[in-house]
């Protein structure tokens, strides 16, 4: 099962057993943990290769259950 932690003003981190796969269905290779870029400005997608630092925003909240 994987685990998929929101990282504020940064990537996507992704950790635990897991595949990804791009529109073609081929198959990216990744050790246990990898870093998904969100914010569209990385050199290296999917991956976040950290050009978003002092660029990209946000910082996502899960809301609080009522």
């Amino acid at each position: 099962m994987a685990d998929i932690k929101v990282r504020d003003n940064g990537p996507l981190f992704v950790s635990g057993e897991f595949t990804i796969k791009d529109a073609t269905g081929q198959e990216y290779v990744t050790k246990k943990g990898c870093s998904l870029c969100r914010c569209g400005l990385s050199n290296n997608k999917p991956f976040c290769d950290g050009t978003h630092k002092g660029v990209f925003k946000d910082e996502s909240r899960a809301p609080n259950p009522p």
